[in-house]
């Protein structure tokens, strides 16, 4: 729990499945095993943060699937951007994707995904707990940063500077399903016709893909036989285990790896993987 200050707190009443703090990332740590978390969906917490006037490394609320219930204790202004959900304040609905000032005391209900996974809730002031190693990040695999987010947990607003003018409309076109790979360290790993069959191949998401990594079910990919020492694993890479069923790796994969990784996502396509629910198809591109 944390005192209430002067710029306020926001109360965790339900944390849904799980609801984490995330900002851009704990970059430059890599090699020392630490890796980077952050915002699973970039472009959705920069749109949060932007809409409360928010600065560019402001922690934000990233939830999964299954919302999150908070309560300011003094008024703030928040948004709600990421996966569509209903967005009640006080039992009333509010725009999503849209600032809305909330009065202290008023329970904020962010709902339950109705399409992708992870919505993201930004305060004007942003969530201003103790950086770790330079970030207000949660790492779920070695669980670096704040914890997961509680029931009762008392979250600390940051000092709001001046709200921007609102935007005349907020246009999120939906990405369609399909990533873009680079060959990567590894890519002599597939032979002519691997990388063929690899090319346009629609994969399903497995029930078991998290922030560490994206699990795809479809095609076996045949690559060369034998093992590697371990070595390091960027964000985005594309690693074929023995299966032959590709592993995406996103915010909070491992720093080694000893499987061949193949290829890399193109960056800009990391937020469709965000966003991928278990059981949807995804479409791999080679360029």
């Amino acid at each position: 729990m944390t005192p209430e200050g002067p710029t306020g707190v926001v109360e965790v009443v339900d944390p849904g499945p799980l609801s984490t703090l995330q900002d851009r990332g704990r970059r430059g740590w890599a090699h020392l095993g630490v890796p980077r978390a952050g915002a699973l969906d970039g472009s959705a917490a920069a749109l949060a943060r932007r809409l409360v006037g928010g600065r560019p490394d402001d922690a934000v609320v990233e939830t999964t699937v299954g919302g999150v219930v908070l309560r300011p204790h003094r008024a703030v202004t928040l948004a709600v951007t990421g996966a569509t959900c209903a967005v009640q304040v006080g039992g009333r609905a509010v725009a999503h994707g849209a600032p809305v000032t909330v009065p202290a005391g008023a329970r904020v209900t962010v709902g339950a995904a109705e399409t992708g996974v992870r919505s993201y809730v930004a305060f004007a002031g942003g969530v201003d707990v103790a950086p770790v190693l330079g970030s207000r990040s949660t790492d779920t695999l070695a669980w670096v940063g704040p914890p997961r987010l509680a029931a009762g947990d008392l979250l600390p607003l940051g000092a709001a500077g001046p709200l921007p003018e609102p935007p005349a409309a907020i246009v999120v076109r939906p990405r369609d399903p399909v990533l873009r790979l680079r060959r990567g360290p590894r890519a002599d790993w597939l032979d002519r016709a691997g990388w063929s069959r690899l090319d346009g191949t629609s994969y399903v998401v497995a029930a078991d893909s998290d922030r560490v990594g994206l699990r795809l079910d479809g095609p076996r990919v045949a690559r060369r036989g034998g093992e590697l020492p371990s070595e390091g694993i960027v964000l985005g890479a594309v690693q074929v285990p023995p299966s032959g069923q590709p592993v995406v790796f996103l915010a909070d994969h491992p720093t080694t790896g000893g499987y061949p990784v193949v290829a890399v996502v193109e960056e800009d396509d990391l937020d469709v993987c965000a966003q991928l629910r278990p059981g949807d198809e995804v479409v791999l591109r080679v360029l």
